[in-house]
């Protein structure tokens, strides 16, 4: 049944709804995180980084906790594992950290066992996890992704990202829960709002579908997740007006928050004015960030077994050439 002493994966981060596209839009960034799975005689946990010293080092940990539902799905029992993890996405952020928790742990599961289920039956699983599919599918499957899901099954179509494309993430130095952030959401909305979002979501797919840039501003626009959620991130509001005045091709809430995200043209020449404009908009609400200019990525999880490495877990990912 194993047809490797361990697997290895790289799972890319991912940013969700871009604006308009609530629980249905999703792209993948070149931040990445790594787990290493084997079996094992007893569970054991490899933590790297100190992002993890309040993550649980026992079987109720999120991994392990999938790791066990794809072996059950699968028909295989494999009750002790080894797992090393390290991550460079930032927890409760809104880059997508437990999305690839999730996927990262599906994939090196199946791959432990010899791939039996199929990468549409992962993304079910880790869809069903999470909720709804915008970033566990742009980690799955890598690109900008417009995704669906029914309560059973989620269905997308990756895009390839422009080659012209980056972001500039703003990651403010407060975690921001997912369940507090949907908390603030209100129950219906106005059916103007609904009409908004949707022209709005539907423009921007095309947009980025095409190489449109010059909409994107406009497609980027929401009322019925970002509004509310303003509060809850202190300088968002006046970001997400003026960003596209000092470069950026628009902006928006990064998920759930409270990272803020600015599409950019890599040609543009203001870069420096609108790492200015975030970095003085935030201090001016004493807030304290960090900022990153990421690419999207174009490939989802990437798996590596033990004949393609013989590096240890951390040399791997130091070195980062057998990625």
């Amino acid at each position: 049944m194993f047809d490797s002493p361990f697997v290895r994966v790289r799972v890319p981060a991912s940013t969700a709804n871009l604006g308009p596209g609530f629980d249905t839009l999703g792209m993948a960034l070149n931040l990445y995180a790594w787990i290493e799975m084997k079996q094992s005689d007893e569970t054991r946990f490899y933590l790297h980084g100190d992002q993890f010293k309040d993550i649980p080092a026992d079987k109720s940990n999120l991994i392990y906790g999938v790791a066990q539902m794809l072996f059950r799905e699968a028909g295989v029992s494999v009750p002790e594992l080894e797992i090393s993890m390290y991550s460079d996405i930032p927890l409760t952020r809104g880059l997508g950290s437990s999305a690839s928790a999730i996927i990262g742990a599906l994939a090196a599961a199946n791959a432990l066992i010899g791939s039996p289920l199929s990468d549409a039956k992962l993304f079910d699983m880790a869809t069903a996890i999470e909720k709804h599919p915008d970033n566990v599918g742009a980690s799955l499957y890598g690109g900008v992704i417009a995704a669906i899901w029914d309560g059973e099954h989620a269905q997308c179509i990756k895009l390839e990202p422009n080659d012209n494309l980056e972001t500039l993430v703003v990651i403010p130095e407060f975690q921001l829960s997912t369940s507090k952030a949907r908390g603030v959401l209100p129950a219906k909305f106005p059916l103007q709002d609904a009409v908004y979002n949707i022209s709005r979501s539907s423009l921007l797919v095309a947009a980025l579908a095409t190489g449109n840039f010059a909409v994107i501003a406009e497609a980027m626009k929401d009322r019925i997740h970002q509004p509310y959620r303003a509060a809850l991130v202190p300088g968002m509001a006046e970001i997400l007006q003026g960003a596209s005045r000092h470069g950026a091709l628009g902006a928006a809430l990064s998920g759930a928050g409270p990272t803020l995200l600015a599409l950019v043209d890599r040609r543009e020449e203001r870069k420096a004015e609108l790492e200015s404009y975030f970095k003085e908009t935030m201090q001016r609400e004493s807030v304290q960030v960090r900022m990153m200019w990421l690419k999207p990525e174009a490939h989802g999880v990437k798996v590596y077994t033990d004949g393609e490495s013989h590096r240890s877990f951390l040399d791997m990912i130091k070195g980062d050439d057998v990625l």
